[in-house]
């Protein structure tokens, strides 16, 4: 968002020994520390942060065979600052199939788990075996298996009751050979439709979201942005009953539980406020798609901050749903 404070120290790691060198190095002068990737789903506080940041420059790629068929399984190890969308192309490139749809998320592999990562229908617990982390109270490197990251929607134990105590440093997946099975995500199948793509490749897979998410995001590294800003709300059944009652083209997907998923950016643009921009605070909703905020001028995050509430505050007035912020607020 090109907003918020300085950081004291940084620093970038480019192994586990530099990562556990530079956590001594700031434990001796009694620093607080926080890892990053890319920083693309991060917002900073106006106040800055009197620690050391590190960023996570760890990089590696390993493919394990597991059986030699057609529609064989491969594990991948990989550094968790390798550059995410880099992976998804080789292992597109490669003819596996299991997070292409994950294309163009900017930011890292290490970063994925944190919020587990998702879109168009995948998420990365759907692939993830495990997790190498640097355990900040015991100052071991240890092992987490998938079934104990506490994964939900676009959430985890690292972004929840385990938040800034593991240091991620590589993330084991596991992949299929062969072609990507069917429902495919609306969006996606709508492109395949357009195009007339049958029985698609995870490449042919990969060109759609690509091409879906282009048409509609911008780039951050033109406009300042970081993203979804709001996770899609679940509900229970009987709340988007009444919706559903006053509006009956409202979406949804059902996720069990008596719960109903509906989408953050329909209710932003029935609210009217898709492609509104605040002048007075600088910040603006992208007109493709309401639930990106881009930085048009302002100077804090406080501006961000009181953007977003104005946000939520309509959307809860218009429907009585609360909307929840993705990135991270840090420090």
């Amino acid at each position: 968002m090109r907003l918020g404070g300085r950081a004291a120290y940084l620093t970038n790691v480019a192994d586990r020994e530099q990562l556990k060198g530079a956590i001594d190095w700031a434990r001796q002068r009694r620093l607080p520390v926080l890892m990053i990737g890319h920083g693309s789903n991060i917002i900073w506080k106006d106040s800055g942060f009197d620690g050391l940041v590190i960023c996570n420059r760890i990089l590696h790629y390993k493919e394990e065979p597991i059986g030699d068929g057609a529609d064989s399984t491969v594990l991948i190890k990989i550094g968790a600052g390798e550059n995410w969308d880099k992976v998804v192309e080789r292992t597109v490139s490669r003819g596996l199939t299991g997070i292409e749809a994950l294309s163009l998320i900017p930011g890292t592999a290490g970063a994925t788990p944190v919020q587990n990562v998702g879109a168009y229908g995948q998420e990365i617990r759907d692939t993830l075996v495990d997790i190498e982390v640097h355990d900040s109270r015991t100052g071991e490197f240890v092992v987490i298996k998938q079934g104990d990251c506490g994964f939900g929607y676009r959430t985890s134990r690292f972004k929840t009751i385990d938040r800034g105590r593991f240091y991620i440093t590589m993330i084991t997946l596991k992949l299929q050979r062969g072609k990507p099975v069917p429902p495919f995500y609306p969006a996606l199948q709508s492109y395949l439709v357009d195009h007339g793509i049958v029985n698609p490749t995870p490449h042919e897979i990969r060109n759609a979201v690509i091409a879906t998410r282009q048409a509609k995001l911008p780039d951050p590294v033109l406009v300042p942005n970081c993203g979804s800003f709001f996770a899609n709300p679940v509900i229970k059944e009987t709340e988007y009953a009444k919706l559903q009652a006053t509006y009956p083209d409202l979406p949804n997907w059902p996720v069990g539980d008596g719960k109903v998923k509906i989408p953050a950016a329909w209710l932003i643009e029935q609210a009217g406020l898709k492609g509104f921009h605040d002048t007075k605070l600088g910040i603006a909703t992208w007109a493709k798609q309401p639930l990106v905020l881009t930085n048009r001028g302002a100077e804090t995050s406080q501006q961000l901050l009181a953007f977003r509430d104005k946000i939520i505050h309509i959307v809860y007035v218009a429907f009585s749903v609360s909307l929840e912020q993705e990135p991270e607020l840090l420090p």
